[in-house]
């Protein structure tokens, strides 16, 4: 049996710290509920607002449903702290729905992972702003955000 695992490993740096976060981002901005749910633990759990996805079954229909309806989905992460086998991040996403509202999307994620470098769990509190789409700042191609991309901070978020 081949133990899985996902660099970068715990304890984590600020370096191995912020790899973490920008390659989270990465998958996430792919948009692929398979890859994206290959970080996790098999029995990794999740609060996301009032849902409570345990396991990558349950995560990979999370994120089915959440992009579904989420369209045009552009995320930008930022670390907050990080300490032995923890992560806190910022982050900020802006999407629509299928009537073209467009908002943005505020929030914190808290992360923890076991010694093989997968997320076993993650606590994210998520609040929307309704904004129109000449407020946006996220603007790029669908897939990751490009290096030279403004972080939050940049952009004032």
């Amino acid at each position: 049996m081949t133990i899985e695992q996902k660099p970068p490993f715990p304890p984590f740096d600020e370096d191995s710290a912020k790899q973490n976060v920008r390659m989270a981002e990465n998958a996430c901005n792919g948009r692929d509920p398979e890859k994206v749910a290959l970080a996790y633990t098999v029995d990794s759990q999740w609060r996301n607002r009032a849902e409570f996805p345990q396991g990558r079954e349950q995560i990979k229909a999370f994120l089915q449903r959440k992009w579904s309806r989420e369209l045009d989905y552009r995320l930008i992460k930022e670390l907050w702290a990080y300490d032995n086998n923890r992560i806190a991040v910022r982050f900020a996403y802006e999407w629509h729905d299928d009537a073209v509202n467009w908002f943005r999307s505020y929030g914190n994620e808290n992360w923890e992972f076991d010694e093989n470098g997968l997320m076993k769990t993650r606590h994210a509190s998520i609040n929307d702003m309704p904004i129109k789409e000449s407020e946006r700042k996220m603007r790029w191609p669908k897939g990751p955000r490009p290096e030279a991309y403004p972080s939050l901070t940049e952009l004032g978020l």
